[in-house]
């Protein structure tokens, strides 16, 4: 059996950091997430079909072509700025689980291939203004992504939850959205599958659960030098 040195004996050492990162406490995720029912179905909602359907299923009858007050027409919309989180190809830790759920069918898989290499988590939609000199005094910052999450909103997609470094206290993710003149939030989603369909009872139970299974479970941690300021 190993020993360990007492607390008092423990020394790190020299230079050693540690690193803290921000927490479901610190977050919005649990807030923000879907609420299974048992026995019901998951149906995909207004903002998925006005945002989303058009692009994966452009013939389902739940389509919303345009909506009036809203820039969308068939899913797409004006060319839009964003400061975001490349995140590296992290799919394949699921994907087995994904293929083999009652729901793969209803997954738009043709659409995740074409993502690959461009999945990022969105720090600040149309930022107002961008200091970059500023932006740089942050210096390298420490993220791990976690899975699965699906949200209160836009039911239909699936995400990936990005957890960001805690310095000093702070969400180092709000200090960049500060710099840049962007609206504090603390929902760091990277984008990763969509529904063509609803799911019935047993596909939505099945979902549930693999949320459920994954929210703990770290995917991937590394540091982030460098963000993309992303036009879409």
């Amino acid at each position: 059996m190993a020993e360990f040195p007492a607390d008092g004996d423990l020394a790190l050492p020299p230079g050693w950091v540690t690193i803290l990162l921000c927490d479901d406490d610190d977050l919005d995720y649990q807030a923000s997430r879907t609420r299974f029912t048992p026995g019901t179905g998951f149906t995909l909602d207004e903002a998925y079909r006005l945002a989303h359907l058009p692009l994966v299923a452009p013939r389902h009858p739940k389509v919303i072509v345009a909506k009036p007050g809203t820039a969308y027409e068939m899913g797409r919309h004006g060319k839009v700025l964003s400061i975001v989180l490349p995140v590296p190809d992290v799919d394949q830790l699921l994907e087995p689980e994904l293929k083999a759920a009652p729901f793969a069918a209803k997954i738009a898989w043709d659409i995740a291939e074409r993502r690959r290499g461009r999945l990022h988590a969105t720090l600040c939609g149309s930022p107002p203004d961008i200091d970059r000199v500023a932006l740089t005094t942050i210096g390298p910052i420490t993220v791990e992504v976690r899975g699965l999450f699906s949200g209160n909103i836009n039911h239909g997609r699936l995400y990936l939850r990005v957890y960001p470094e805690k310095r000093d206290g702070e969400n180092q993710f709000k200090r960049v959205q500060r710099l840049v003149g962007g609206r504090e939030t603390g929902l760091y989603l990277v984008g990763l599958h969509n529904f063509t369909d609803d799911l019935d009872a047993n596909e939505a139970a099945a979902l549930a659960a693999l949320i459920e299974r994954w929210w703990d479970r770290p995917i991937l941690r590394w540091q982030v030098d460098a963000l993309w300021l992303l036009a879409a």
